[in-house]
């Protein structure tokens, strides 16, 4: 199979690429500025020749550029430069890939698409009406519907994956954050929290991104928007205690209630940072694993010990 990647030196594209080139695959490695890569392209949005010519022969696209959820927002306008990288490159990939006679494009969108937080014993699906609430989740979502449109009218055939939090080497935002507050030692007072919250190991999502990219073995994806986690969800308190068992550090949590924890965090002005820790987001990925035969290579446990022999904190 020859696939092109975009977002090629990126978190998921840097495993991505070694995973699929590991496998035989030719791989269409594309970068906005030069890295440390092997066989990159450096392409430029807007350079149509050199896309086209990228494209040449491929049987698949996986999209995964374009500009993630920025904590410290300074556009004047942060939904439209969501639109500029997010939508408006997207479509014109698409597009693109289709006149090349590409069988199929994987957009990796995300779970945000759904909403923030599941309610306790619920979760999210494919099917649920979608509740992007921010900027970053509203471009995804309009890059969703404006490639189904051109899916539809081109016959390419697309496949849409929404991840949740993605954790592995290098992992950086929240998840980082936690394993700073590991290293470090100190006591959190996180040891009450019963939420539960989806996850996918960097390992799984890519596995079963190439097992979308690939449709001969998986004539069920297209057209589908898929959900995809590690199957277990699990509380932020679970979570730390996992963590620091993989890196073999002491962890010390306090048992303050939930309630206080917000309280405390509201008059800060931190309530959107501390939901994120205190909330629950569950996945239901059954649908991926039951038309497409998937099933996750390896477990949170063996993903977190991947992690810490890859860069011990």
């Amino acid at each position: 199979m020859k696939v092109l990647v975009t977002g090629a030196s990126g978190f998921i594209g840097q495993a991505l690429c070694q995973h699929l080139a590991s496998l035989g695959h030719d791989v269409v490695a594309t970068v906005r500025k030069p890295s440390a890569m092997a066989h990159e392209r450096v392409l430029l949005a807007g350079d149509t020749a050199a896309w086209q010519q990228a494209l040449q022969g491929c049987d698949s696209v996986l999209h995964l550029a374009g500009r993630a959820h920025v904590m410290r927002e300074q556009a004047s306008d942060p939904l439209e430069a969501f639109r500029e990288a997010n939508v408006q490159p997207s479509l014109a990939l698409a597009e693109l890939a289709a006149q090349a006679g590409v069988r199929r494009f994987v957009f990796v969108s995300s779970i945000k698409v759904n909403g923030e937080q599941t309610a306790p014993g619920a979760c999210f699906s494919a099917q649920d009406a979608p509740l992007a609430s921010d900027p970053y989740a509203l471009s995804k979502w309009e890059a969703e519907q404006g490639l189904q449109r051109l899916a539809k009218a081109s016959g390419m055939e697309l496949v849409v994956v929404r991840p949740p939090l993605v954790y592995g080497p290098g992992v950086k935002g929240n998840f980082a954050q936690m394993l700073r507050w590991v290293r470090l030692g100190l006591p959190l007072p996180l040891g009450a929290v019963h939420n539960q919250r989806s996850m996918v190991a960097l390992d799984n999502l890519v596995s079963f991104l190439t097992l979308c990219a690939q449709a001969e073995l998986s004539p069920g994806a297209g057209g589908e928007v898929f959900l995809v986690s590690d199957g277990v969800a699990v509380s932020t308190t679970e979570l730390l205690r996992k963590i620091a068992l993989a890196y073999g550090r002491q962890l010390w949590l306090l048992p303050v209630p939930p309630s206080w924890l917000r309280l405390a965090a509201s008059a800060a002005g931190q309530g959107p940072a501390v939901d994120r820790l205190l909330g629950s987001l569950v996945v239901n990925d059954q649908p991926a694993r039951q038309r497409l035969g998937w099933q996750p290579p390896v477990s949170m446990d063996e993903q977190l010990q991947r992690m810490a022999r890859a860069a011990p904190v």
